[in-house]
């Protein structure tokens, strides 16, 4: 993929102490191997995916399986990391490519080399820490999540992930439907609850502009079970938005004040009342 356009813009472990996490509409991830190949050992890869243990069986057997040729013949390698939570294939892509070539990436270039004293896990963990402190990234609603504890380490103090940012251990499992269509939204509940949005959109407006729904609308509902208010996409997003930014990153809802992040409204789903 062309460096220009990315500019512009599990895995085995103790499952006793490690909670599995069922992911729900479309997953974008970027991840961590690690060689456990004493011949290679300490070698990392870093890639992008929408099913990270489809990806690591690959991974381990090879490029004739769909593995890539610079991990092929170098394992077993080991997921001890991923980055999830994107919008789409393409920003996870661009993710990817930075953070595999930080020194051709113009966000990134300030940064220093690798050291000759880390190694090279080290040094990606030293580049993805600054990674979530810039923009576009800083403003993502990603999750951190170590899929394997023994590798977990502390970001550094000043370079902590942003606070809308969580930081996760435990493997991931898709839902079926995900695992095999990517670009699917809604699990069942919520297609569940759209048909029930459906029948009474009509009756339904928005909270923030109080205008009834149209049925081509856009509409996100606050997640707090009491709540559950509906508004405009739009309208959301321009309450929610500070100024000089395009993408929101929390707002509290109005009817019944409790903070409400961006990221987790729209991976809840967005609605589309239908006549």
């Amino acid at each position: 993929m062309d460096s220009d356009n990315l500019e512009d813009d599990l895995i085995e472990e103790d499952t006793a102490s490690q909670a599995h996490i069922h992911e729900k509409g479309s997953f974008f991830g970027c991840y961590l191997l690690v060689s456990q190949n004493v011949k290679y050992k300490g070698r990392t890869y870093i890639g992008y995916t929408v099913n990270p243990g489809r990806r690591i069986n690959q991974h381990n057997k090879g490029k004739q399986a769909g593995g890539a040729w610079r991990t092929s013949g170098r394992g077993p390698w080991e997921m001890i990391l991923i980055i999830h939570g994107f919008p789409n294939d393409i920003s996870a892509l661009r993710f990817e490519w930075a953070w595999q070539h930080p020194h051709k990436s113009r966000r990134l270039q300030d940064l220093p080399k690798k050291k000759k004293s880390e190694t090279s896990l080290d040094f990606r963990l030293r580049i993805l820490s600054e990674m979530l402190q810039r923009g576009p990234w800083v403003r993502l609603p990603l999750t951190v999540r170590w899929l394997n504890q023994q590798y977990a380490v502390e970001f550094p103090p000043a370079k902590q992930p942003p606070i809308h940012m969580p930081i996760a251990f435990g493997i991931i499992n898709l839902e079926k439907s995900v695992a095999e269509c990517p670009s699917q939204v809604l699990d069942v509940a919520s297609q569940e609850r759209l048909e029930a949005a459906k029948r009474k959109c009509n009756d339904v407006t928005c909270n923030i502009c109080q205008k009834e729904f149209r049925v081509d609308c856009k509409v996100l509902t606050c997640y707090h079970k009491k709540c559950q208010v509906k508004s405009h996409l739009i309208c959301l997003a321009n309450d929610f938005r500070e100024p000089g930014y395009l993408l929101p990153i929390r707002g509290h809802c109005k009817r019944c004040g409790n903070e409400l992040l961006w990221g987790q409204l729209i991976k809840n789903g967005v609605r589309q009342p239908q006549s």
